[in-house]
Formats: C-alpha cells, structure tokens, sequence
C-alpha cells in the first residue's frame, strides 16, 4: 500500500485541492497510482516448453588449467620471450626477435632459461634497459655457466623489453645459456646441470 500526503506550508482552511489552488483558473489533471492487486490468472502459451536434450558435441571436454593456453600461439610453439620460466628451454630465430620456440630440454634446443626477473625504475631508451637487463642477469649466468660441464655452454641470451614495450607494463627479463651465441649450429641436448 502506497500513501501519498501533500501539504502546503499555510494552515488556511482553503478546501480547494492542491491543483485548484494553484491560480491557473482550471483543472489539472493528477497523477495517480495503482498497483495491481492480483497476478495475471493466463500466461501466454507460447513459452518454450523445455531445455535442449542435448549438448552440442565439439565442446571442449577440459577447462584450460592456464591463461596462456586461451592465447593462440604463433607457428612453431614461439611465444614472447616474457612467458618463458626459469628451466623452460627453445630455440631462436632471428626472423622473429623478441619470440622462443618452447622445445623439449631432452631434445635439441638452442637454449635454457636460468633466470626470470623484473626491470625496476625508469628507463627512457633501450641502451638503458640493456643495460639495466644484462646486471639483472650476468651473477646468475656466470655462476651457473661455470657449474656446466666443459664445452657445453658458449653464449648468453639476455632478453628484455625495448623502450616503447617498457612503458606498457612489459618488465621481464629472460637470462639464458645457449649452446652457441647468435643461434649457430650447436645445441644443448639435455637440461643444465
């Protein structure tokens, strides 16, 4: 139930309504409100009757376990270098800077990620962020380069974001021993020690 109470700030006597109190000389229309006291006794018989029987059959039977799986990824299993892990191993190609080939670390592969880190501050050009990117990496790779057995590493692959990419939140850094620098034709064969 709904009231509605309207009152003027005089207390004269007037017995006219608000509406023929208001000096225009005729009647306004007021508004006026109802509410239903009851529901509808048809609903319309045109409602679907029931749920479909079955499910369309090339849906997926498992939920991706990880965000990067939704992503497509380019040919050969290459993603941006910043979705790589510590341990995980690839190749390069230096037709497509900035991506790595995922490969097994069992099998032939260019190189491994030791290290993972985040640039910090404020970095205006990409001499800078090399910079910054190579002492992020160089203790980790030096140490464990020494750890490797004799002729098995020959190069370093640091790889950070250009300047352009920093300044859109892109911050990691991938330290990697690869086989031979610059992609040649040696490969790692199994994980680093």
């Amino acid at each position: 139930m709904v009231a509605l109470v309207a009152t003027s700030g005089n207390d004269s006597s007037d017995p006219r309504t608000p509406a023929e109190s208001s000096g225009s000389g005729g009647r306004s229309p007021i508004p006026s409100l109802s509410i239903p006291t009851a529901l509808p006794s048809e609903f319309p018989s045109n409602l679907p009757s029931g749920l479909p029987s079955e499910l369309p059959s090339e849906l997926p039977s498992e939920l991706p376990s990880d965000l990067e799986s939704l992503f497509t990824a380019p040919a050969d299993d290459a993603v941006p270098y910043y979705m790589l892990a510590a341990g995980d191993c690839f190749d390069t190609d230096s037709n497509q800077p900035g991506q790595a080939a995922r490969r097994s670390c069992r099998a032939p592969h260019d190189a491994e990620v030791v290290k993972v880190a985040e640039l910090e501050g404020t970095y205006t050009s990409d001499a800078a962020l090399r910079k910054a990117a190579s002492a992020l990496c160089e203790q980790t790779l030096q140490r464990k380069a020494a750890a490797q057995p004799p002729d098995t590493v020959r190069g370093t692959l640091v790889q950070y974001p250009d300047a352009a990419s920093y300044r859109l939140g892109i911050d990691k850094v991938a330290c990697s021993l690869s086989a031979e620098p610059g992609g040649g034709n040696r490969k790692l064969n199994k994980p680093l020690a």
